[in-house]
């Protein structure tokens, strides 16, 4: 037995009954918070007393790829996300482990060639704060942007954003691990052009100097992103 389709007036009362969020695709309203995952800033809020005031707050669901764990690490997790691709998490995942493996190998090479206390005490020897370190050391602070001006366009250097500049720094390592030769894997190239550019150098790093050395020569357009 077939039913009969819901009409244009039942479909709005329908709509009206179940009150639909109103900020676009969320599931959740907008007073619900984001949930604080991680070990630190948990305990943080403890010994604050911040965490009581929010015991009764509704809080949304916590994503996938967001746990406690204390091998968590969110950069880490965008740098997985920006290095995808097609969907392909599994293989992002595996290649950023295998880079973080070469780079403690070449870490701990490096260590045990060095006789002297004081020069073994100065190698990092932890992955993450290599790669911390490396995306740190590429983030430009400044970038050009087109602006016309009596019918000619000018590059005008303008402040940029943190959000744009952490996904730029990122870009520009990606962009520096694939340009290798067929013979090389991606990970032991990425690998080593981490380590460059967390000791401020390699590739990736000198595309932050260019990108700079642009905007400085053209600082005199700077007074067109007020005018």
């Amino acid at each position: 037995m077939f039913t009969r389709p819901l009409l244009l007036s039942s479909k709005l009362e329908l709509t009206r009954c179940f009150k639909f969020p109103q900020n676009g695709m969320s599931q959740y309203p907008s007073y619900y918070i984001k949930p604080i995952y991680s070990n630190d800033k948990q305990t943080d809020l403890i010994k604050s007393g911040e965490a009581q005031k929010l015991a009764h707050v509704p809080t949304r669901a916590a994503l996938n790829d967001q746990t406690s764990s204390i091998y968590h690490d969110d950069l880490i997790c965008l740098l997985v996300n920006y290095l995808m691709k097609d969907g392909n998490k599994l293989l992002a995942r595996d290649l950023v482990e295998k880079t973080m493996e070469k780079i403690k190998r070449v870490q701990l090479e490096k260590y045990h060639k060095l006789a002297n206390e004081e020069e073994k005490e100065k190698v990092v020897l932890n992955p993450r704060a290599i790669i911390h370190q490396a995306i740190t050391n590429v983030k430009p602070i400044l970038q050009l942007t087109p602006i016309k001006r009596g019918g000619v366009t000018y590059q005008v250097p303008v402040p940029i954003t943190d959000r744009r500049s952490q996904f730029l720094s990122m870009k520009w390592l990606i962009e520096a691990g694939n340009e290798k030769e067929r013979t090389v894997r991606f990970y032991d190239q990425f690998a080593y052009e981490l380590i460059d550019a967390a000791n401020n150098t390699g590739r990736a790093v000198k595309k932050k100097q260019d990108l700079h050395k642009q905007c400085e020569m053209n600082r005199a357009y700077a007074h067109y992103r007020w005018s």
